[in-house]
């Protein structure tokens, strides 16, 4: 286990962040050739190395935490509970005098499963669903079933989104619709659910953000807005975090995909001479996964019983001076069940997502 979580000096970012995925632990330890701690990295600090722009073919030792809290063998139980508390650390990792890793201290191990960690405070946020669209990418089935209803396992794809929220404290949700809107009323008359849900009638197809002016005055805190095609497994409270202390007006939640090219691409200059040839190239990008954080300001910008999308908001902000930031995520954290080929990849993953 311990040799899991440890990446060594001269691994890319790229390979920190898929080592992260595959042990679904928070943290790495960068160790160097002898396996002696250098020092710790987080998805937290992957994630603000990607916000500067910092390239992930980079380097682990360039972005990691050289000053990590430790514990040494013979430790004090009481210290180390402090420390987690105090600074929010889920493990913290035993070394001995020659600085070797030993052991981790996981916060379940540390106070037990049944002590909730600090952070794990309920949000208190709205959720608006989009779940208006008629879901053309997924016909025949969406000619009888609107889309937010198709099966996802045991459950709806607008239950595991909302289950999502719900295990974060949030209880109250707006349900955005217009195609077979009784089909998705009657669902959940019938599924009487603990949360409440308020519904968002549009006579008429609005885009994704145009049913949005229907919020106005109703709320004065921020608000999530999702695709009701789109689950994002990620820490919603850090995003919460990060909006509301960047200031942002949007917050636009976004995964990163790497794409390989299998051939040798031809770079040409000079109307066709070649410049090189560069072999079997990767391409790293961050893609929008349909899920954002809005101030309640940027509501006021929105036209009255138009068809407006969320990128003519963004648009319309950026024009007035407002600041759109990014908050990325890895590529298994985001599943898009918009298409058949991503719906069928979210049945497979169905079992990662929801544990």
């Amino acid at each position: 286990m311990i040799d899991a979580l440890m990446i060594k000096c001269g691994s890319r970012v790229k390979d920190a962040l898929k080592q992260l995925e595959a042990t679904e632990r928070k943290t790495l330890f960068v160790v160097d050739g002898e396996k002696h701690l250098v020092g710790t990295l987080t998805d937290g600090d992957i994630r603000r190395w990607i916000l500067a722009e910092g390239s992930l073919d980079g380097t682990v030792e360039k972005i990691c935490n050289t000053n990590p809290c430790v514990a040494y063998g013979g430790y004090d139980l009481e210290q180390i509970k402090g420390e987690m508390l105090g600074k929010k650390i889920g493990s913290i990792p035993v070394i001995n005098a020659s600085r070797e890793v030993v052991d981790v201290l996981f916060w379940e191990k540390v106070f037990g499963e049944s002590v909730v960690r600090k952070e794990a405070r309920p949000l208190e946020l709205p959720v608006v669903i989009m779940a208006g669209g008629k879901g053309t990418r997924l016909d025949p089935f969406t000619r009888i079933l609107p889309k937010p209803l198709l099966p996802l396992g045991e459950k709806t794809v607008i239950e595991v989104i909302i289950d999502s929220f719900v295990g974060c404290g949030i209880r109250k949700f707006y349900i955005s619709i217009n195609y077979k809107s009784k089909i998705i009323k009657s669902y959940f008359e019938e599924l009487n659910p603990s949360y409440a849900i308020e519904y968002i009638h549009e006579d008429e197809p609005l885009g994704t953000a145009g049913s949005l002016t229907y919020m106005r005055g109703k709320i004065n805190s921020s608000l999530i807005v999702t695709n009701c095609d789109v689950i994002i497994k990620a820490d919603y409270r850090d995003i919460v975090d990060h909006h509301l202390s960047s200031r942002n007006d949007i917050t636009l939640v976004a995964s990163l995909k790497n794409y390989n090219i299998p051939y040798g691409i031809c770079e040409i200059e000079n109307g066709g001479k070649l410049s090189r040839i560069r072999e079997k190239p990767e391409y790293n990008f961050l893609v929008n996964t349909g899920m954002y954080l809005l101030r309640p300001e940027a509501l006021e910008l929105i036209p009255e019983n138009e068809f407006f999308h969320i990128t003519h908001l963004i648009e319309k902000l950026q024009g007035a001076g407002g600041r759109i930031g990014v908050y990325p995520i890895s590529d298994k954290s985001w599943l898009d069940t918009g298409e058949w080929v991503e719906y069928k990849n979210a049945l497979k993953q169905l079992n990662s997502i929801l544990t």
